[in-house]
């Protein structure tokens, strides 16, 4: 594995875990704002955080593309 697909694996892994850390973070603060717990509150947070992730990577993604930073 060359040195550039290494650093390209390593980006991904880290844009990756920075998106769902901001994921995780949304849907927990979402539901304690609204005052959920229990299943329905866990369900509720796992689902707005990945939609936030997904969202985040998608969008930070396309910018750096944009600006030709990443191929």
């Amino acid at each position: 594995m060359s040195f550039r697909q290494r650093g390209s694996m390593l980006g991904s892994i880290l844009g990756i875990l920075i998106c769902g850390v901001a994921g995780g973070f949304a849907g927990w603060s979402a539901v304690t704002a609204w005052g959920i717990d229990g299943v329905l509150g866990a369900l509720l947070a796992a689902v707005i955080g990945m939609a936030v992730a997904t969202a985040l990577w998608a969008g930070v993604t396309s910018l750096l593309r944009a600006l030709g930073w990443v191929r």
